[in-house]
């Protein structure tokens, strides 16, 4: 172990867990300690709460425009201090460093940006006489003090999904990244630290307790989180209890529908971009394909090309697409699947972990798998893409909308009306069309059923971490 030392970011300083505990930092690549984080528990998240609380009333009035400069400011810190933030989230995940420095960070500082400009154009019925004699009048406020849980498969991009919204709107945070990546959001909240009055925007490190202490403290007004359906669950039960309002981004199971005039070759490369990209640990990754019957065999043969044809390696392999699963448990979760292939299913790329070193897992494709079977209702959160072929239309919506999860799917065809009929009938918050995966600031993120609820980016992001008050006047005389 190296002995690095990270610290919580409380109230615009580092700070030691109350306790001294403190628990190990893994890098996925060589499966090796090094560093080491603050366990936090009930004080230090009390510690946090109590900062962000005392810096909400000053926050919450500065004017829309101030706020924005700030976030401004900081998205453009974001942008010079990029190599630092990219070097921390590739320790901590294993990420090729150049595909995350091109990938994630221009989205990042862009989505900042949106936020920054939202926060001054925030929208409600006009000021009008709705009654005789009285004028009505809206006023959209910040909730208050918001506790945020971010997952480990984007880190600090997920960090700024939150933080976004929340800061834009008048709004303080307490955030828990994962256990595992830690690194990546504290140094966002250094950096922020310069421009956002101290206690704003503070992070706890900690695991699932200082996450459930987090939750069930009574100050914050809103919980989100990303994360897995179980702990999307156990927050909005635990919410419930004190009334918080909850915002949840939990597990997938997309779709991706290609159908017999789809051409083979583009779709097949698509979608393993859209599979294998960050280790296929990405809620909406584009691994469970239905393929016309027609086209089955064809594109069977091409994306298992492309999987075989795909680099998995270390941060520093300018070659690698992807780089490790995150730690030894996904690790063990994506073999166990593997191991599972029922009799009639076959594994016609990968299935194997990579070396010896690391938490490598090889690009992979199964085949022949039917509806009910574990690998096509259950996330696997792993680089594994799997085929079934489907007769027509109508079971090919049947089978899209038949898991629990809703919350992206893909439609590949060049037939317009049956692009319309699909987008129609699939049961996910975004259905893209001939591709799969790209995200904009502008526009949504968020699904339905198991998948949670609530939105991120866009303007529909921000209603979550707004409040509505009516005001009326009599003017009569």
């Amino acid at each position: 172990m190296s002995g690095e030392r990270l610290r919580n970011f409380i109230g615009g300083e580092y700070v030691d867990a109350k306790d001294g505990r403190t628990m190990e930092v893994i890098d996925p690549s060589t499966g090796e300690a090094y560093a080491e984080a603050p366990a936090s528990g009930p004080g230090d998240v009390d510690a946090a709460f109590h900062a962000a609380a005392g810096a909400f009333p000053a926050w919450r009035d500065a004017t829309p425009g101030e706020r924005s400069l700030a976030m401004l400011r900081f998205a453009d810190a974001v942008e010079r201090r990029a190599g630092d933030l990219v070097a921390a989230e590739s320790r901590d995940t294993g990420k090729p460093l150049q595909l995350t420095m091109d990938e994630e960070v221009p989205p990042m500082v862009d989505n900042l940006r949106f936020f920054a400009g939202a926060s001054r154009v925030l929208e409600g019925k006009a000021t009008a006489e709705y009654m005789a004699d009285h004028t009505s009048s809206i006023r959209r406020e910040p909730i208050g003090v918001c506790a945020q849980v971010t997952p480990w498969n984007y880190p600090m991009m997920m960090a700024v999904w939150k933080i976004g919204p929340a800061l834009a709107t008048g709004n303080t945070v307490v955030l828990k990244p994962s256990e595992t990546t830690p690194a990546s959001t504290l140094l966002l909240a250094e950096i922020a630290a310069e421009f956002l009055p101290p206690g704003v925007f503070n992070v706890i490190c900690g695991d699932r307790d200082a996450g459930r202490a987090l939750v069930e403290h009574p100050t914050p007004q809103m919980v989100s989180i990303t994360g897995s359906v179980r702990a999307g669950m156990e927050v909005a039960a635990s919410a419930a209890k004190d009334l918080k309002r909850v915002h949840l981004e939990l597990g997938g199971k997309a779709p991706v529908v290609v159908f017999d005039d789809a051409d083979v070759a583009s779709a097949a490369a698509g979608i393993a971009e859209a599979g294998y990209f960050n280790a296929g640990q990405d809620c909406t990754a584009a691994t469970r394909v239905l393929v016309a019957d027609r086209l089955h065999d064809d594109f069977t043969e091409a994306l298992t090309e492309a999987a075989k044809g795909t680099t998995v390696g270390p941060p520093s392999d300018t070659d690698a697409y992807y780089g490790p699963v995150n730690n030894a448990n996904q690790l063990d979760r994506v073999q166990g699947f593997i191991d599972r292939v029922p009799a009639h299913a076959r594994v016609l790329a990968g299935g194997e972990r990579v070396g010896d070193r690391g938490y490598f897992f090889a690009p992979t494709v199964v085949g022949g798998l039917r509806q009910d079977d574990e690998m096509i209702q259950d996330e696997v959160f792993g680089p594994v893409i799997t085929v079934q072929s489907f007769t027509d239309e109508a079971q090919a919506v049947e089978w899209a909308n038949g898991v629990k999860y809703g919350l992206a799917a893909s439609v590949w065809t060049q037939n317009h009306g049956r692009a319309m009929r699909m987008t129609k009938a699939l049961d996910f918050g975004a259905v893209w069309v001939n591709t799969h995966i790209p995200l904009v600031s502008e526009m949504p993120h968020g699904g339905f059923k198991h998948s949670g609820y609530g939105k991120d980016m866009s303007m529909y992001g921000i209603e979550d971490y707004t409040r509505v008050k009516h005001v009326m006047h009599y003017i009569g005389g």
